[in-house]
């Protein structure tokens, strides 16, 4: 005789996943709750605490039915720094990998100064282990993806306008505007100060004539300024009501 389990999502996830929320869920086999959240479509990226008759589990508990299973949705702003019954490994800074289907997200998160990974012809294997091997949080709208056990951390994308989607895991993750323009929106190494003499030979004449401060990139080169391209940068974050 099979046993079953009642599954009760926050008002959040199941809204957004459109899961039942109240459910009778038939243990067939032997499963931990992770795997069953995750059977109803909610990436374990997006579940904050799970409570089994009153009592908090993590995620490799296994049910033996007739149990009250609670799935609250992570609050933000999502503590990655601190150990939890679910997420025992906290992480030591805030860095990302992007993939995809979320692709401009790299370029205005690197404008803030997080360290942000981006390759679109990354398979989501590689996504994973790079996510594992250098603790980054994951950023996708792949729901399969994000429900891979290495993934620790990670946010199911909702917005899909790229500054939207900014002001989305700004909010979500609490992030801050300290590092502004301190690393290199194409390649994602640091950028530093440099004299306009030591450059002054590949800007254009315009450039020359109105622009006194300069920064360079470590990694491809790249020359930065204060110009129009940072306007439109700053009026997005304005839009975005991030700084």
């Amino acid at each position: 005789m099979k046993k079953n389990i009642e599954l009760y999502f926050d008002t959040e996830l199941s809204d957004f996943f459109r899961v039942k929320s109240g459910i009778s869920y038939p243990l067939d086999r032997r499963a931990s709750i992770k795997d069953i959240i995750e059977a109803q479509g909610v990436p374990h990226t997006e579940v904050g605490e799970i409570f089994v008759d009153d009592r908090p589990v993590n995620f490799s508990f296994i049910a033996s039915g007739g149990q009250k299973v609670i799935i609250k949705a992570v609050q933000a702003p999502f503590e990655i720094f601190k150990p939890s019954l679910l997420r025992p490994n906290s992480f030591k800074n805030m860095r990302f990998v992007v993939d995809v289907n979320v692709g401009k997200l790299a370029p205005l998160l690197r404008m803030m100064g997080y360290d942000t990974f981006f390759d679109n012809e990354l398979r989501d294997k590689e996504i994973v282990l790079l996510a594992h091997e250098q603790k980054r949080v994951v950023l996708s709208r792949d729901r399969a993806l994000l429900k891979h056990g290495l993934i620790e951390f990670g946010r199911l994308i909702r917005s899909q306008k790229s500054d939207e989607q900014l002001k989305e895991v700004t909010a979500f993750f609490g992030l801050n505007c300290e590092m502004i323009y301190t690393r290199c929106m194409r390649c994602n190494h640091l950028l530093r100060e440099v004299k306009k003499e030591q450059i002054v030979h590949r800007l254009e004449p315009k450039t020359k004539k109105y622009f006194y401060r300069f920064s360079i990139c470590h990694g491809c080169d790249r020359i930065y300024w204060p110009g129009s391209h940072w306007e439109k940068l700053n009026k997005l974050m304005k839009i975005a009501r991030i700084c």
